[in-house]
Parts: structure tokens; sequence; C-alpha cells
């Protein structure tokens, strides 16, 4: 769906710019942003940065391709929850929906309710699901929008590198065939 930035010549055709192919580019959310974890009181997200960099898998529990990929959601997180960084879910929910949707995976990691789908929108987000790494300045080391195998492997071999960890290879057996997802902004 995406590639690197390749050099040469832009073209226009039909109104469109043709022949920049590129990564997709997620917004670096303002520090002072308020997550609502499930255990927890509300906190700003720099608080969640102090120590560690962050990585969060962004679903929507309305849609069935938030749901097809929990369980490789989850083995990803899994690989980095004893790594250098937090990891956790944000899901565009409250509570009871948060935990309605993900089940016993809202208790194995972090769980941010974003109901109003305010760190969504100022990650610029387009498709969810979604996967986000940020650093400790929040800004963004990598993002993958929808279930591209590639693309979710590439921002967790960034992340690996940067805090020396081993990342998991994608895709692994019974992971779901690449999708786009759905729109974020529901």
């Amino acid at each position: 769906m995406f590639a690197r930035l390749t050099a040469g010549p832009v073209q226009v055709a039909a109104g469109n710019v043709v022949g920049i192919p590129c990564w997709p580019v997620a917004s670096h959310p303002a520090p002072g942003t308020v997550l609502r974890p499930l255990a927890g009181p509300p906190r700003p997200l720099s608080q969640y940065l102090t120590t560690f960099h962050l990585l969060v898998v962004a679903l929507d529990p309305y849609t069935n391709e938030s749901a097809w990929i929990l369980d490789t959601a989850g083995r990803v997180l899994e690989t980095f929850a004893s790594a250098d960084c937090r990891v956790g879910w944000l899901v565009a929910a409250d509570g009871d929906g948060c935990r309605s949707f993900l089940g016993p995976w809202a208790d194995r990691f972090t769980t941010f309710a974003d109901p109003d789908r305010d760190l969504i929108g100022q990650l610029a987000l387009g498709r969810l699901p979604a996967l986000v790494a940020l650093a400790m300045d929040a800004s963004v080391i990598g993002a993958a929008e929808g279930w591209n195998p590639t693309e979710w492997q590439r921002v967790t071999d960034e992340l690996a590198r940067i805090v020396r960890w081993k990342g998991p290879s994608l895709p692994a057996p019974g992971d779901p065939a690449p999708y786009q997802g759905t729109p974020a902004r529901g």
C-alpha cells in the first residue's frame, strides 16, 4: 500500500499527484493529552513517556477489522512487554466498551479508553487498526495503519532497534490476510 519515498519527477494525473509514494505520516500528539487507563486515574501522555517509549495498538471496537487483529496485536504487545517500553491498547470506546471488546486482553496490558478519539485524532490516524510507537518526547517513531504485515514489521523493527530488543516476525501462521481497516474517525 505504501512504499519508501523515491526521487523522481512529480507527475499529475487527473488532479492527483502520482510518482511520490510515501509512508503514512502520523502526527506527534500533544504531551498534555489526557489518557484514560481502565486501571488508574487519567494522566497526561507525558507521564507515560517519562522513562519508556510507548507502543499502542489503536482499535475501533465497533468493527470486525479491529476484532480480526486482536490475537496478532496481542502477540506484538507481548513481545515488547518486557522491553524498555510501555505497551497497551488504545480503544475508541468508553471503559465498558473496552472491556467488552477486549475481554481478557484488557487486563493483560494497559488499556486506554479514547471514546472521543482524541488521541487517535491527534495521531492523525486514517485507518484502524493501527500500530503506533511513540518516543519519550511524544514524537512518532513509527505508525502502521490497517493490517499490513510489512508495515507493522517496519514499526516493530525500528522500535526493537531503538530499545535493543528482538521484535516479532510478521506475519506469523494464523495471522489474518492483509486488509485496509476502517476509517479511524468513525
